[in-house]
């Protein structure tokens, strides 16, 4: 098993996330036809000169930073992490940098962050949006935390903006695949193993993390509130499956497993462009940005996968030394690294 620190897992992932947040930037919204037309053969997909990032990239670094914050101060707990992270989120909603499509769920919840009221009041339990798992790649690289911290932070940075239980149990899945990826977890095995986490926490809410999130749900109690949400993540790791058996890397990943505009498929159709590409990170990012849904987001995913099992060797170093926010990906992943 390849170690954390020699093959320098969080660099990796971190550079994966915003070069595939680059290359698919200038191709969401657009159906495969057109990015053909626009881009060329998908295979031959060059980096944008800038290689410019969205709110997928600037959210993970927020998350990353409000991370460290809370852990310099002490142990990873529900309310420290929760003050962090909400001031990162608050910083990054005022930036004049965010001005990259941003989806309206997180505008409209860091808006409401700001307000002297729970954190709980701010969360859109009906939304499920990719925004809660795009960002949660930090979670599986941070070293020293156990498996409940690791989960119910997942969860908790995703109900911070997108409250709805699937947004959290796929946020936890994420955190946990690039987990499994950057110790080393065979790629064959990884459906199989992120099935077997989703059924043994299909019941568990972690109350000490959301506090009484699930009550703005109108669930009649916590339990049947999150396994809601992890009965659709067990529902699209099936259809998940099946495509890695069937479908062929020539036709667009969304058809087999969803556009990704939905945090289940964005995990989903993330992980069949990496696991279709394994030893070929640049064409799993590739064949991630030509798609027809939400490219941007699925390629970073595709990328945060790639990353953490291969490493930062994983990336062209002309790529990576072009990439927005490089400094700040480097100083993460070097302390997550170290």
């Amino acid at each position: 098993m390849t170690t954390l620190v020699h093959k320098q897992a969080a660099t990796g992932a971190l550079t994966g996330l915003a070069l595939g947040d680059a290359l698919g930037f200038p191709t969401e919204f657009n159906d495969v036809p057109s990015i053909l037309a626009k881009c060329g053969p998908w295979r031959q997909m060059r980096l944008p000169a800038p290689a410019i990032v969205t709110d997928d990239t600037q959210m993970t670094l927020a998350l990353g930073r409000g991370i460290r914050t809370a852990m310099d101060r002490g142990v990873l707990g529900p309310q420290g992490m929760s003050e962090a992270v909400r001031q990162e989120f608050i910083a990054w909603n005022r930036s004049p940098e965010n001005n990259r499509a941003p989806g309206n769920t997180c505008l409209r919840a860091c808006a409401l962050l700001e307000q002297d009221r729970p954190w709980q009041d701010a969360s859109q339990i009906e939304s499920k949006g990719c925004g809660a798992n795009m960002r949660v790649a930090p979670l599986g690289l941070v070293p020293g935390l156990s498996d409940e911290q690791r989960a119910g932070a997942a969860q908790l940075q995703s109900a911070l903006t997108h409250g709805h239980p699937t947004a959290l149990a796929a946020s936890d899945l994420t955190a946990h695949a690039v987990r499994l990826l950057a110790q080393g977890a065979e790629p064959t095995g990884l459906i199989g193993l992120l099935r077997s986490y989703a059924l043994e926490n299909r019941g568990r809410y972690h109350e000490r993390w959301l506090g009484d999130l699930w009550r703005r749900a109108g669930d009649p109690s916590p339990e049947r509130f999150i396994a809601r949400g992890w009965d659709e993540c067990l529902e699209v790791l099936e259809r998940l499956r099946h495509a890695v058996r069937t479908v062929s890397p020539e036709t667009d990943p969304c058809l087999a497993t969803g556009e990704g505009w939905i945090a289940e498929e964005a995990l989903a159709t993330g992980l069949l462009c990496f696991l279709l590409f394994v030893d070929e990170p640049v064409t799993a990012l590739r064949r991630a940005a030509c798609t027809a849904g939400d490219s941007d987001s699925i390629a970073c995913l595709t990328g945060a996968f790639a990353g953490a099992y291969l490493g930062a060797e994983a990336w062209p170093t002309e790529w990576a030394d072009r990439v927005e926010y490089r400094s700040d990906l480097l100083t993460l992943g070097a302390l997550w690294d170290a």
